[in-house]
């Protein structure tokens, strides 16, 4: 998808950090390289990369799977607030950051000896406002100008020093100011979705909706829509991206749109307010002509005589009322669904003993996270055979 017309000429190469949920740093990977940048590594939730600096622009409106998307100015070994304080003031923070912008601290620490945030954080800012003091002939700084958002992360030892490029997460599109209950992260959804290979020639069908989520980006991917077209990012602030910089990126955006496309996606939900915010969602997001959002039960699903995919995030729980009502409804849902012949189903939920209930092993368990809660995601694509062989009894 890259067109190289769209490339800064600015041949300075700089290094970049995509955060993901756990478990989706494969898919973010995938679409830095479709970006045509080059990784340099993956850890948990990272996925570390270069490029020009018309990443920036072109990685913020074109991730689906991310949460972020940081500048890396540099990372050294800290076992100690000396090193930390020394490796932090060597980088060449006037490069980014002016007389009267501002610069506040953030950070993490997983598995290292200087785990105290608080003072991690204080120790960043004084090394920061040291490098800067003797540049700028002053200080003390206002910071009431562009805001660069410092964040450090500190794994094993290894100090990462980052710029929040992304501002707003990157899974708030835009399209879905407001949503139902356990609102599923737009960013796992888009990941389900690609999970499942979804293909123009087959249906994909969400009967638990809710807001239209798993829809919205399923209809996005397939018509090659950029998900952060229409928002804006912190780094359109920064004085080192020029304008021109946005705006070829959101060109190639717009030029990228697949509208010819015959994919078509159904939505349906027993909740009638529920689905007229999935149809505001959807129009919001541009893709309400490929979505059929329609009041039905999950469990009177059926096949119409044609090829599809269900991939849905199911109620459980606190979004049904009682556990129960979850599990009775998982084995109806199982009943019916086992019987759509030549039907694949993804079904995404945190109950680990979703199958049980279902009455039949999937053929495929990946676990993944919707923010912090857990997830199995429950993937069925052998069809009758699964329903066959791999039956779930009780006792």
């Amino acid at each position: 998808m890259t067109d190289k017309k769209y490339f800064s000429q600015n041949s300075q190469i700089y290094s970049y950090v995509a955060t993901c949920l756990f478990g989706l740093e494969r898919f973010v990977g995938e679409e830095i390289d479709a970006l045509g940048y080059e990784r340099t590594f993956t850890i948990d939730g990272r996925v570390g990369f270069r490029g020009d600096i018309s990443a920036v622009a072109r990685c913020n409106i074109w991730l689906r799977t991310a949460e972020r998307l940081f500048i890396n100015t540099g990372s050294f070994h800290a076992e100690t607030f000396d090193e930390l304080f020394e490796g932090t003031k060597a980088i060449e923070w006037e490069q980014w950051i002016g007389r009267d912008d501002a610069f506040p601290v953030k950070g993490h620490s997983v598995k290292s000896a200087l785990y105290s945030i608080p003072d991690c954080q204080k120790i960043v800012k004084k090394a920061i406002v040291d490098r800067l003091s003797p540049r700028f002939g002053i200080s003390h700084f206002e910071e009431t100008g562009t805001k660069y958002q410092i964040e450090f992360f500190i794994l094993k030892d290894e100090a990462y020093l980052l710029i929040d490029a992304s501002g707003t997460a990157l899974h708030k599109r835009g399209y879905r100011a407001l949503s139902g209950e356990a609102p599923l992260r737009e960013t796992l959804a888009a990941a389900a979705v690609k999970i499942s290979r979804p293909r123009e020639e087959v249906l994909l069908w969400d009967p638990f909706c809710g807001s239209g989520t798993i829809a919205i980006e399923a209809a996005l991917l397939m018509t090659n829509t950029a998900p952060g077209l229409n928002r804006s990012f912190a780094a359109e602030q920064f004085n080192q991206i020029s304008h021109d910089i946005w705006s070829a990126a959101r060109d190639e955006a717009e030029e990228l749109r697949d509208r010819k496309s015959g994919f078509e996606v159904f939505a349906s939900d027993i909740d009638r307010e529920i689905l007229e915010l999935a149809r505001h969602n959807a129009e919001k997001a541009g893709v309400s002509d490929r979505i059929k959002i329609f009041e039905l039960d999950a469990r009177m699903v059926e096949t119409g005589g044609r090829r599809g995919t269900i991939v849905c995030n199911p109620p459980y729980g606190e979004r049904l009322g009682t556990v129960e009502d979850a599990h009775k409804l998982y084995h109806d849902i199982g009943i019916k669904w086992r019987a759509l012949d030549r039907w694949q189903k993804y079904i995404l939920t945190s109950d680990e003993e979703f199958e049980h209930y279902y009455g039949c092993r999937a053929d495929k368990v990946r676990k993944l996270y919707n923010g912090m809660l857990k997830c199995g995601l429950y993937q069925y694509f052998k069809n009758g055979r699964t329903a066959q062989n791999n039956k779930v009894t009780s006792g």
